[in-house]
């Protein structure tokens, strides 16, 4: 009994099989958005499917969740990420009680009661300055990769203070900044630094441990250093970061709980 779970991000699209017998994850893919996200995630399906040596009989039910989350066909169920997320993030790492989540264009901060429940959360999606589109301008700026980023703030000696709250302007702040000298390494820092100030603040005063670090930027070198400097407290990344929302996604399709 196969059940599918499909996160459709603003960024990448993710899909997961969970065999809900053995409470396993068969197996899960991640792809770059296309213009048909329901093309998209059908053929991701169908690959995976066809790697395992699975029919589409095989498939029970199949939860839909993130942006695009109503634009899946084949979806049985469409779910808010923020439970998904809350089910995914349990499954691999069940004492969370906090979850970050930074993605392409938003990021979120999520509060977990001790049984799991989300207690509330906060969510950053109106400004590109503190999710990984940041990241994606800075890299492309400083002419590197965006993997290259952690290398780089490992060498800061003294990051630089990044004050919009736009990226747009953000950017024009960074030209700035290299015209007057600030070295690159210093400029990355600077940036981390920044979006994990912003994550910070959706937290409030405090934000309770375990905090659980999921999303694409979970996955760039020196972000959970960084957040760990801004919330005082230790980050665990998630495994497979880029696939927890699809993992809650495909535990729900295994149940009548939204």
């Amino acid at each position: 009994m196969i059940f599918v779970g499909i996160d459709v991000g603003s960024r990448t699209l993710k899909v997961v099989l969970w065999d809900d017998a053995r409470q396993r994850l068969v197996a899960s893919a991640v792809a770059d958005q296309g213009v048909d996200q329901d093309a998209l995630a059908s053929q991701l399906v169908d690959r995976l499917l066809l790697e395992n040596g699975l029919a589409r009989e095989a498939i029970c039910s199949i939860v839909a969740t993130g942006y695009g989350r109503k634009l899946i066909g084949m979806a049985d169920r469409a779910i808010t990420e923020i439970t998904c997320q809350r089910w995914g993030v349990r499954q691999r790492v069940p004492e969370a009680r906090t979850i970050v989540d930074i993605g392409g264009q938003d990021s979120k901060l999520i509060r977990l009661a001790a049984d799991g429940r989300v207690v509330d959360f906060a969510m950053n999606d109106r400004c590109a300055a503190g999710t990984g589109r940041f990241l994606e301008v800075v890299a492309a700026r400083l002419g590197t990769r965006i993997d290259a980023l952690g290398r780089l703030a490992a060498e800061s000696r003294q990051p630089a203070r990044i004050s919009s709250m736009c990226v747009v302007f953000a950017e024009t702040e960074i030209v700035g900044l290299l015209a007057s000298g600030i070295s690159p390494a210093d400029i990355v820092a600077g940036v981390q630094a920044s979006i994990a100030m912003r994550v910070a603040g959706m937290g409030g005063r405090s934000v309770e441990g375990p905090v659980v670090f999921t999303g694409g930027v979970a996955l760039v070198p020196g972000m959970t250093g960084a957040l760990e400097s801004a919330l005082n407290q230790p980050i665990a990344v998630a495994p497979e970061p880029q696939i927890t929302a699809a993992l809650g996604a495909a535990m729900l399709a295994a149940s009548d709980k939204e």
